[in-house]
């Protein structure tokens, strides 16, 4: 089943947020919360774009962009990386494993639905 977005974020507080300020933007929402879980998901579920949070149990964001990158059937799959260190290096970091986008954690409500839209073309959802 294909979805707009799959949420990969473990702090439940900040998941549900997400969840439901994409949710009222129009997509369609799927998250894992563990880092061996992602790359699975993203096969299985066919989103059209990762929401990634760097810091993950198992995994690090960056070691699933890197992965995600190195995959000839996903590289292409948008993904913006979803971080509470604001820090030059991950900025950095990100961009050089290719994330397509990056937020900063505390972010805005309206700075996640822009990026998402922006990366999605400025489409809608498809709920």
């Amino acid at each position: 089943m294909a979805i707009d977005i799959l949420i990969a974020e473990d702090e439940p507080s900040i998941l549900e947020s997400l969840d439901f300020i994409l949710r009222r933007a129009g997509y369609s929402i799927r998250s894992v919360t563990d880092g061996d879980a992602v790359l699975d998901a993203v096969r299985r579920m066919t989103p059209r774009l990762l929401l990634l949070d760097v810091m993950l149990p198992r995994r690090s964001g960056f070691d699933i962009l890197k992965q995600i990158r190195a995959d000839v059937e996903l590289r292409d799959l948008p993904v913006l990386i979803l971080t509470a260190k604001g820090q030059q290096q991950d900025r950095r970091t990100a961009d050089e494993l290719g994330a397509d986008g990056f937020v900063t954690k505390p972010y805005a409500n309206a700075d996640v639905v822009g990026a998402v839209r922006q990366l999605l073309g400025g489409q809608g959802g498809t709920a």
